[in-house]
């Protein structure tokens, strides 16, 4: 029986996932895709250097809210079986995989950082302390966002193993949100190797 329960979290997580808030709000407020602009991607610096202004903060709160919202459905459906915890990292990981291919919107969505970065909060403030130390650390560092959210996702399974003590399930969804982190940050590594990533600016041009 309690397979039916994480089969209906992993639905659960990728349908909510799905509901990408940078394509939401540039489609039906600006009438415009965000990913017909700048790097293509629908996530959430893309959208603040295409659009700028207060809509960025709607996307955030949308984006963060349905992470919130899947992770406690699924701790909901799991914790009476006594995954609490794994139920954390699992709705985690598929909610973020719903964000980065979007059924509703042709696969092509975010990076998925954002939504990461919401699960390791809901799963452990040790884990999350440690892995937003590491982006703020690598943006502040290089100006490269990118680099700061492929810093972040190598900490993740770390402070998973290290500060955690997290059970093998756990360290495994963890590793695979690194990996998803990196293949979804492929371009950008090649263009930091080249040293042609675009820095952050906090006012647009």
């Amino acid at each position: 029986m309690v397979y039916w329960y994480w089969a209906l979290s992993a639905v659960i997580s990728y349908v909510l996932g799905c509901f990408n808030g940078s394509i939401l709000v540039s489609k039906y407020v600006f009438h415009n895709d965000i990913r017909k602009h700048g790097s293509g991607n629908a996530g959430l610096t893309n959208f603040y250097r295409t659009f700028g202004g207060p809509w960025t903060f709607a996307v955030i709160l949308g984006d963060v809210l349905k992470v919130v919202v899947a992770i406690l459905l699924s701790r909901a459906l799991l914790a009476p079986f006594g995954y609490w915890t794994q139920a954390g990292y699992f709705s985690g990981i598929v909610t973020m995989f719903g964000h980065m291919f979007p059924c509703f919107f042709r696969f092509r969505g975010g990076k998925g950082v954002l939504s990461g970065g919401t699960s390791v909060a809901m799963i452990d403030w040790r884990v999350f302390v440690l892995v937003m130390m590491l982006f703020f650390l690598g943006v502040i560092c290089t100006r490269w966002v990118s680099f700061g959210s492929l810093a972040a996702g190598i900490g993740f399974p770390f402070g998973t193993w290290l500060v955690a003590r997290a059970d093998l399930f756990c360290i495994l969804c963890s590793v695979l949100y690194c990996i998803s982190i990196f293949i979804m940050h492929r371009k950008n590594i090649v263009r930091l190797v080249r040293g042609e990533e675009r820095k952050f600016q906090f006012s647009r041009k």
